[in-house]
């Protein structure tokens, strides 16, 4: 299980976002070939908060792969040091839910119904009590239907539930599949890159397949989101991997969690 900070939706004086935290889930399937998650649906146009969202086209998920010759390992070059101890890391994944792929009894949902807004009363509509469920771990889930669709739930153990436009990380910035990466600050500092050059094991104990580790390792991971107070450590990254691309993703060989891995900055 994991801990990431989640943004505090609340307006200050300058316009200025605010951080807090919340809760994250984490990676633990097993390790198969699979095509890796999309990345996320662009972030919608801005509504009223008094106004329900309608989307002016189809929203379509992007290629669920880069091209193959973009997954080549990247390696470190001239300066680059490795992270703390190699291989010791452990590197833990988050996603986004999508709501299509949930069922279970409908639940009403209130909030707010916009960024700026803590513990709002506003009726946000019902929702699956499953999707309800893993978008308290991970964070966000994109809505696919109703007057919402379109647009993300979000949670945060500190502000609680509400509508967005886009996932955030801690800052209030767009979550970036493939790209976004959380870490105690103390450890690798806020807009730092680095590199994962060595997968290691997984929760069983067996090596990364090499084709699930080139995925990991053909990115450059930046960290914008941090863990809350206790639960990241000196060892222990969190990277964002897209939306679910089905009813079965935590089966997907990239949910996972890598024991042993090696970092270097980029």
């Amino acid at each position: 299980m994991r801990g990431r900070a989640r943004p505090l939706p609340t307006l200050l004086a300058i316009g200025a976002l605010a951080a807090t935290t919340a809760t994250a889930g984490c990676g633990n399937g097993p390790d198969a070939s699979a095509e890796g998650p999309p990345v996320a649906i662009p972030p919608a146009a801005a509504t009223s908060p008094s106004t329900p969202y309608t989307p002016s086209a189809p929203m379509t998920s992007a290629p669920a792969e880069a091209p193959r010759a973009a997954r080549t390992p990247l390696l470190p070059g001239p300066g680059s040091e490795p992270v703390g101890k190699p291989r010791r890391w452990r590197v833990t994944v988050y996603y986004t839910l999508v709501e299509q792929y949930h069922g279970g009894k409908p639940k009403a949902v209130r909030g707010c119904l916009r960024f700026h807004c803590k513990w709002g009363k506003e009726p946000l509509g019902s929702y699956a009590s499953e999707f309800l469920d893993r978008v308290k771990i991970e964070g966000a889930g994109r809505l696919t239907r109703g007057p919402q669709r379109g647009r993300y739930l979000n949670w945060s153990s500190s502000v609680g539930w509400w509508l967005d436009d886009t996932t955030r990380d801690s800052s209030g910035r767009p979550l970036r599949p493939w790209s976004t990466a959380a870490a105690d600050r103390d450890v690798i500092e806020r807009g730092r890159s680095f590199l994962i050059t060595d997968c290691g094991t997984n929760d069983a104990g067996r090596r990364i397949s090499a084709s699930t580790c080139a995925r990991f390792r053909s990115v450059e991971w930046k960290v914008t989101d941090v863990f809350r107070p206790g639960w990241g450590g000196e060892h222990h990254a969190d990277v964002y991997i897209g939306e679910e691309t089905g009813p079965g993703f935590t089966k997907s060989p990239f949910y996972t969690e890598l024991h042993g891995a090696t970092l270097y900055t980029r």
